[in-house]
Order: C-alpha cells, then structure tokens, then sequence
C-alpha cells in the first residue's frame, strides 16, 4: 500500500491525525521532526538557534529520502517540508499527499503557550496568517486537503480514508 504523506502548516493535526490513521489502518506512524530529533540528537529549537533554518531544512530532505522509500506508512511532516518540492516529489512517488489545513486563529489557539515552535516566538494570528499566505502555494501542491478547524481527530481520520479510497 502507498504511504499517506500529512504535509501542513504548524498545529494543523499531522502528529494527532497521523497516529489516528495509523491505528486505524493498522500502519506504521513516522514524524520526520521527531526522526531528524533523534538522529541529530536535538530539539528542533536548539537546531534552529545553534544551526539555522538552512541546516534544519538540509537535514530535513535527508530525512525524506529516507522515508519516502517505505511503504505503507503514516508520514507526517514538519510544517515546512513542501517548501522544497523535491521533498514532495520524492513522497509522491510512493504516496499520496494530505494537506491538513487550520486557519491562522485556531494555529494560535493550538501554540499560543508552546514554546517547542521555532518560526513562531513571539507571534501573533497576523504573522501567522503572513507565513501561512507565504506557504499556501506550496501546500496545495498535495492531492487531497481538508480543513481540519472544528473537527475532531476521529472525524478528520474518517474523511482521509474516505478520500483515499479513490487512490
């Protein structure tokens, strides 16, 4: 089976939908953040603030030539990972790409008091908006979206399988 690839903006459920869809479907759950974390053997604020976004981002598409190889697993992505299309053209390969999608006031909701979130100290829903407009070209390079604002877990869980069905 293809792997189901969450690719998305900060907060917008990839960790939670994917650890969802992986017991639901009985796959294997991978976060890349977490992967470059333990390789690197680093929060991803201490690589931002010792190495720069540069550095995380190279390490980030070695982690996705890594991953995008496997098959029949839940991938969720860092929120930047579709800045670089060749990370996208690499998990489309062997997948089908998922663009969970939240509106800048309920990603403030979500980070408002987490301090784990290195493009986002000190922010505001208008910076949030900004990079959120910045990316939304890049995100909806996927082939299925659905906005995850007011649905639970188990709802947006039900939608993606519905939706991939099709694939």
């Amino acid at each position: 089976m293809k792997n189901i690839v969450l690719t998305g903006f900060m907060a917008s459920g990839k960790s939670s939908v994917g650890k969802s869809l992986a017991l639901k479907l009985n796959m294997k759950f991978i976060d890349t953040d977490s992967l470059i974390e333990k390789k690197l053997s680093k929060k991803i604020t201490e690589i931002f603030k010792e190495n720069g976004e540069q550095y995380f981002r190279q390490q980030e598409t070695k982690v996705i030539e890594e991953v995008a190889a496997f098959t029949s697993c839940i991938i969720s992505c860092g929120g930047g990972v579709v800045l670089n299309n060749y990370n996208i053209e690499l998990l489309r390969k062997n997948g089908i790409i998922v663009n969970l999608y939240a509106s800048a006031q309920e990603v403030y909701k979500r980070i408002s008091n987490n301090k784990d979130r290195p493009l986002l100290q000190d922010t505001s829903v208008e910076k949030i908006q900004k990079l959120m407009d910045y990316r939304k070209p890049f995100y909806e390079n996927c082939d299925i979206c659905i906005e995850t604002d007011d649905l639970s877990v188990e709802k947006i869980t039900d939608l993606i399988v519905s939706k991939i069905s099709v694939f």
